[in-house]
């Protein structure tokens, strides 16, 4: 596999866990979405789950080899990360008063 796409995939996923560590620990959220994310620490939690189940779904699918044997839990990593994907989309909403 291409060195570089790898090393690329890699920085990303590791700068969207960093950002979800520090939604979590410190509630900060990077400016460009700090106007609609009302809950910093469930946004957080989603950015960490994305990152997880990206990492699985890259790293377990097209990144493992060809894909002439495909990977299940390549797509429990996709699935892992669109549900990380959906936290964060909960957090932009007002929670129930």
């Amino acid at each position: 596999m291409n060195t570089f796409l790898v090393a690329a995939a890699v920085l990303v996923l590791l700068g969207l866990a960093g950002v979800g560590v520090a939604a979590v620990t410190t509630g900060w959220v990077p400016p460009i979405g700090r106007s609609r994310v009302l809950r910093p620490q469930l946004w957080g939690y989603g950015a960490l789950m994305a990152a997880v189940g990206m990492s699985m779904f890259l790293f377990l699918g097209p990144f493992h080899g060809p894909p002439a044997d495909p990977n299940p839990f390549a797509w429990v990593g996709f699935a892992v990360g669109l549900s990380g994907n959906m936290l964060q989309l909960a957090a932009q909403r007002p929670g129930r008063v």
